[in-house]
Order: structure tokens, then sequence, then C-alpha cells
């Protein structure tokens, strides 16, 4: 070893720079993994997480790209519940992110964006992929997607800022943060190490409750007797009390596109989805408005997705419980608001029903079973069983949610995998296995974001179900699966075509234009990363398909599979929306 290598050595061991800082408090967090794409300015930052490797904490994911680093810590948070943490470096690196980082703060995702600036005597002089105020201001860029986003302009702002975004991430309502610091302040020694710092306090979850409004809440459901439940996305950990609640009420479930993540499709209350894609089932409930005494909308935003689609009738019956007070100005007109930590809610809530003579459990109403063996009303079922060529959107995810192991992670993208999954894959896990972003709407998400949560958990199942214009977009990512050795099946719906476009069009009576795509064998383009790729185009590939060797592997598979291009995906919810024909 030279000299200067030893010098090295020891400096690294025997000094703390403000990069080392952060890396103590994500660290203390719990946080396993640092999501980014390195760069000069942000390299300080990357040396503190080489030193963090060494030691065998903190690791640096390299994505191919900044958009894809920030969509694989989303997916780590859905599957460890901890901070993600996403890093660029100054310039296109930061600017690389936003969307990104615009998809986690509709999602209320709490991510730490760490982005780099160069020195601050640089400031103002133009160098190289300057982004600070005087050029291409990353700050202002990112403050209408972020709770809290701040430049650190002195080493001794550095730690009040960071406590302070961490706070704002890891409070509801949740969301991403930002701290732009120049390259100079990285690299400044700290005065001194508190090795005693304790974070606790931003890990503890508030219990609070307006108990007034509780009161309410159990007055108004003794005095109801045709009560409709919808689960929307926000009800993570709480459905088990919600399920004693229907049937304790006897009443129907539904829920949103995205809030059947926690729910037990095969439950005979469940009715399926109401809004996008949804289920004749569900929306045949809200059909009789006069009968409606009640609707308890539970952890939801008022969107067209989902319950912006009922009339001005029913939202006066409303009852919105959420944790997310914000989401309370899109239902203004509810009969009753109900603020606070759902689990204390519905504890309260159970424990006084339970405690009334009157309500006594009741049996369900008798109801069939489908092809897929929940009790929703599917169009055209029969298709779902269907065993020719080209293979129907319809069988295919009928035969997904039949064989994949059910603690199988199921990421769904943006497009026409939204609508056939939405109605056709039905699932009886609760625990929120599967995933998908309909709020900010990002294609590709889930092709980076099912990476990020196999890293957390790479010995459970996870699937990635995309159409092939996402897959265009972000294909690259696949490598980091074969880099890290993540066995994940992506399944890439072949049909040479933007097809939520095509179809879009087509339903509204709007001109075709702009969705072809050409013919991709997206089989070979996965094998040159290093994956496993296979066309399925005829219906015995995908029944002889062995889910447990493509689970237990040492690679990604993807499945290629060439599905008929002319099957309508059921979304003209969303198409009353786009031509403005709103029930």
């Amino acid at each position: 070893m030279t000299e200067d290598a030893k010098n090295v050595g020891i400096h690294q061991q025997t000094t703390c720079d403000h990069a080392d800082l952060i890396i103590d408090y994500i660290r203390l967090l719990g946080v396993e993994f640092v999501f980014g794409v390195p760069g000069g300015a942000i390299e300080p930052f990357y040396n503190a997480l080489a030193r963090s490797e060494r030691r065998g904490e903190l690791k640096a994911i390299v994505a191919r790209h900044e958009s894809g680093a920030a969509f694989m810590a989303d997916g780590y948070y859905r599957e460890t519940g901890k901070l993600a943490v996403v890093c660029a470096t100054t310039g296109p690196g930061t600017t690389n992110l936003v969307t990104g980082i615009a998809s986690a703060y509709v999602d209320r995702t709490p991510m730490l964006v760490i982005t780099a600036q160069t020195a601050l005597p640089k400031f103002g002089h133009r160098p190289f992929q300057d982004s600070s105020e005087t050029a291409i201001d990353t700050v202002s860029i990112l403050r209408s997607c972020t709770k809290f986003n701040a430049l650190v302009s002195h080493p001794a702002q550095l730690e009040v800022k960071l406590v302070a975004a961490l706070i704002e991430a890891l409070n509801p309502p949740k969301g991403p943060v930002h701290l732009s610091i120049p390259a100079d302040i990285f690299r400044t020694i700290q005065a001194e190490k508190n090795d005693q710092v304790d974070v606790s306090y931003l890990l503890y979850e508030s219990t609070l409750v307006d108990t007034q409004a509780i009161k309410l809440l159990i007055k108004a459901i003794r005095q109801a007797k045709n009560i409709i439940i919808y689960i929307g996305h926000g009800c993570n950990g709480v459905y088990q009390h919600i399920e004693q609640l229907a049937e304790l009420l006897n009443a129907p479930m539904v829920s949103g596109p995205m809030g059947k993540r926690w729910v037990n499709e095969q439950h005979p209350l469940y009715y399926g989805v109401y809004g996008y894609a949804g289920h004749s089932s569900a929306s045949q409930l809200f059909a009789d408005n006069a009968n409606i005494d009640m609707v308890l909308a539970i952890g939801t935003t008022i969107t067209e997705m989902g319950l912006g689609n009922l009339n001005s009738n029913i939202m006066t019956k409303l009852v919105h419980i959420d944790e997310n007070i914000e989401n309370f100005s899109r239902s203004a007109a509810a009969k009753l608001h109900v603020g606070g930590h759902l689990n204390t809610i519905f504890t309260n809530l159970l424990n006084a029903l339970y405690q009334d003579e009157p309500i006594k459990p009741m049996l369900t109403v008798e109801r069939s079973k489908n092809v897929l063996g929940s009790y929703v009303t599917l169009l055209e079922p029969q298709k779902c069983q269907m065993r020719s060529a080209p293979i129907k959107p319809q069988a295919l995810m009928a035969s997904l949610a039949i064989r994949l192991p059910k603690n199988c992670r199921v990421f769904i993208d943006t497009g026409n995998a939204w609508a056939w999954a939405t109605h056709y894959f039905s699932h009886c896990a609760n625990e929120g296995l599967y995933r998908v972003s309909m709020d900010f709407g990002s294609m590709a998400w889930a092709i980076s974001s099912v990476v990020g949560s196999a890293l957390a958990a790479p010995n459970e199942p996870h699937v990635c179900i995309c159409g092939d214009g996402a897959w265009l977009m972000s294909s690259h990512e696949i490598s980091v699966a074969v880099q890290y050795k993540l066995p994940i099946l992506i399944i890439v719906l072949n049909d040479s075509a933007l097809g939520m476009i095509r179809f879009g069009q087509k339903l509204s009576k709007a001109e075709s234009i702009g969705w072809q795509l050409n013919q991709v064998d997206f089989s070979l383009l996965a094998q040159a990363h290093g994956a496993q790729g296979i066309i399925i185009d005829a219906p015995e590939q995908l029944q002889n398909l062995d889910f447990s060797v493509i689970f237990s592997a040492e690679a990604p598979t993807l499945l290629d599979v060439r599905i008929d291009k002319e099957e309508i995906p059921p979304m003209m919810a969303r198409i009353k929306h786009l031509v403005g024909r709103v029930n």
C-alpha cells in the first residue's frame, strides 16, 4: 500500500464529513438502501455510502435512470414501510428525478430526496450542470411536488434542515422531501460528531382521533339500515376491522381500484371495484339512491377513478373517515368527517357496537361465485376460460390470479394493464401485496418499483405486469434485477400499441392517431440484459409455466405475451371523464 493510500484510509477512519452525517440519520431509521445515479457533484455523498457499505451498513443501488431510482425507492417503501431514499447529481440528474418525486407526492410515499449542487463559490458563474438559483433552479422546480424543499447554504444548516425534512416526510400526510446540497458542504468536516442522536421520535405513530366525531359516527351507524362500505387506498392495517364491521352490519363492501390491495376479494360481502374498470355488482349498489342511508368512505381521496363518480345526492350521505385531513377538502358535502388514526377509530367503533344489544352478527346473503372464485359480476366471464390464440387478456389475468402464489407481490403498470388487472385479477391477500400507482399515473413506475421491493424481500415472489409502451420507456432497469440476481417475473402485454390511447380514442370517437408501435421481440431484449426471455403466443405455453422454478431462479424472467389486439379493456368510466360525460 502506498503512503498516500494509507493516509486516505486514516482520514476515512478518523474524520466524519456532513455526507456521513446524512448517512447516520438514514441508517438510524432502519433504511438499508439508497437508490440513485452517481455524478460529479454528488460524489462526496457516494464516498460516504462507500464507507457505509464497508461497515456492512447502508448500501447504494445504482439505477439506470434517475426516475427509475425514485420508483425503486417507492417500491422499497411499499414492501418495508421504511423511508424511501433517493439521490441524484446536480442539473439533469435532479431534473430526471421529477416524475418519480411527483408520483411519490401524489401517492403519499415518505421519500428523502438528496440532490447535489455545484460548490457554493461557483454559484452564478455557470459551471458545468449548474442548477443554482441563477441557472436551472432545481429547488424551485421541486417546490410543487415536495412537502419540504430547501437549499443548504451553510454547513451549520444541514442537520437542522435534515431533521425538519425527515419529520415532514414521516408524519401524515406523508410525502417526499428534498435537500439540495452543494458539493463543498457535503465535504465539510463536522465540528463534533454526536453519536448519541436519537431519531426514534421520528418513527412514532400518532394515535390521535376526534373523539366527538367518533361518537357521532357510532350514533349515525346505529340509526342507519342500509350502509355501504367503500375501502380506499389508505386502509393499511385496518382491513380486518373493516371486515368485522361489514359482517356485524351485514354491509356490502366495495373498493376503489387502488383500495382493492387491502381487500379479501373472495369475501362474500365484497361486491367489487367501484370506479375505473370496476364491476357492475359494485356500481349497482349505488343505483337506488333513496334506499342508501350511509356510505362509509375509508382512507380515500375523492377522485374520478373512484368515488368522484357518485352523484351529489349520495355524496350527502357520505361519512368520510381518514388519517389525512387534507382529503376532506374533496368531500365538503359529506354528512360527517372523522379524522385520526384509523386503527384507533375502528377499535373504538367496534367496541361500542359490540356492546350495543340490538346489533348482532347477521348471516350474509347467499351469492354465486364467478369463474375466479370471487362474487363480483365480471364482463364477459367466458373469456377468462378461453384457450385460443392470440391470448385473451382476460384469460391471462384469470390464469395469473389462480396460479400465482398467494404471497406474490404484484405490480401493475399504467395503461391497459390497469384495466385488465383491476377487473379480472382477483386475489384474497389483504396485506397490500397488489400494488398500483393510479393517482399520478406514471408509465414505467411498476418496472422499477418492483425492483426496489424485491431488493427488500428477495425471497418473496414478485411480478410486474406492464404494457409494451411502458416497457419501451424503461426496459433498461431489468439490468438492475439481473445484477442483484432477483427472480422477478415480468409480464409484457405485447400488442404493438399504446393500448390505452388506442382504445381511449376508439371509445370516445376521437381521431385514431399516435398509438401504433413497431413489433418488438422483448424476449431477445431481456436476454441481451442477462435475463431469461420467453415468447408466449399460445395458451398452453402459459399453462405449462412452472412458477416455482421462475421464482427460485437467479435472474429475472420476462414473458413476452402476444395478446389479442382487438380486445377492448373495461375502461368506460375513464372515457366518460375524458369526454365530459360524468354521472
